[in-house]
């Protein structure tokens, strides 16, 4: 595998909507000439080094975070990584844009986890969305985990099993209580990418639907704000 005297720790999320506001950040503290180029990682995954960071996209889902992870690892392993992004709340303690962490025990970068201004808890890793308030409630049930996402634990195992530290940092993006706007589960391809058709036909079908989605980008919003505003202050 090859490696890299001077490694780097590496910030894994799924979506661009998570990675937008840590990219800005990033280039604000470092500058856009310490910004390199995308490489491919994996079939959906992107990564690029800001400063002294390697961000990580991998795209959304179980399959798409082992093939860029293992892609990106494979390139250059990094000396410990923390996996990010929106999380569904599970536990009805936990409000919007709450900052949610686990680490290993060895994880080297804990302290700072700990002055993230976020909780520690537990995440379950699930095959899909959790769309409605019924469905995280009955995986709180069934699970007792305190919030839901759908990359973090895949990412974690493969770290786990090549002795790279890792955690889990994310941010709410809605709470226990809360129906999604949309059944997103029903708006994505096989691979989870966003249909733009199948989202069309989903607002035709429920124009009155518009007021809350544009709310709802509003919320997502704030919460990759909160989010990438620790991220960037990762130690290096």
């Amino acid at each position: 595998m090859p490696s890299n005297p001077d490694r780097r720790p590496l910030i894994v999320l799924a979506v661009p909507d998570e990675t937008r506001a840590l990219l800005k950040l990033a280039r604000a503290r470092w500058g856009s000439a310490a910004m390199g180029k995308s490489i491919q990682r994996g079939e959906q995954g992107k990564e690029i080094r800001v400063g002294p960071l390697r961000i990580l996209t991998t795209g959304m889902g179980q399959r798409q975070a082992e093939l860029s992870i293992r892609a990106s690892i494979d390139a250059e392993r990094p000396v410990w990584l923390v996996t990010g992004g929106f999380t569904g709340g599970l536990n009805p303690a936990l409000k919007l844009a709450d900052l949610i962490w686990d680490a290993d025990p060895n994880f080297p970068a804990r302290a700072w986890l700990e002055h993230t201004g976020g909780v520690r808890g537990t995440f379950h890793c699930h095959p899909t969305i959790a769309a409605t308030a019924r469905s995280k409630e009955e995986l709180h049930r069934t699970t007792g985990a305190d919030a839901v996402e759908m990359e973090s634990g895949v990412i974690r195992s493969i770290c786990s099993k090549l002795g790279i530290p890792s955690a889990t940092l994310r941010v709410i993006s809605d709470t226990a209580d809360a129906d999604m706007p949309l059944d997103f589960n029903r708006i994505t391809t096989p691979d989870l990418r966003l249909d733009p058709l199948k989202l069309a036909l989903e607002i035709l079908k429920a124009p009155q639907k518009i007021p809350r989605l544009i709310r709802f980008q509003g919320e997502i919003a704030r919460a990759a704000q909160t989010l990438a505003e620790q991220l960037v202050k990762a130690p290096i």
